[in-house]
């Protein structure tokens, strides 16, 4: 999942595919901390908690980041990332 996340961050070229292949990154992370708590230690819950903060992180990461989009469609009226160097003064 980690690889498919990977993959799609460096072939896309719109930001918003761009957010949701970051967010499938930060998903297979979530997913290898609960999976090795789990194995590891099976009466502990210290990868779940991580895992929940990671979770609230990326929520706000997301929130920020839209906001950031949304800010360059208003400037540039287009979510490509080559895009981007019309905005240098």
């Amino acid at each position: 999942m980690f690889c498919c996340g990977v993959y799609g961050f460096i072939t896309r070229k719109n930001m918003i595919a761009m957010l949701i292949s970051l967010e499938l990154m930060l998903n297979a992370v979530d997913v290898n901390f609960v999976v090795f708590n789990r194995f590891l230690f099976p009466g502990q819950m210290e990868g779940m908690f991580f895992t929940l903060f990671a979770i609230a992180i990326a929520a706000a990461e997301t929130a920020l980041a839209i906001a950031i989009i949304i800010n360059i469609f208003r400037v540039t009226k287009n979510v490509d990332v080559r895009g981007l160097n019309e905005m240098k003064f």
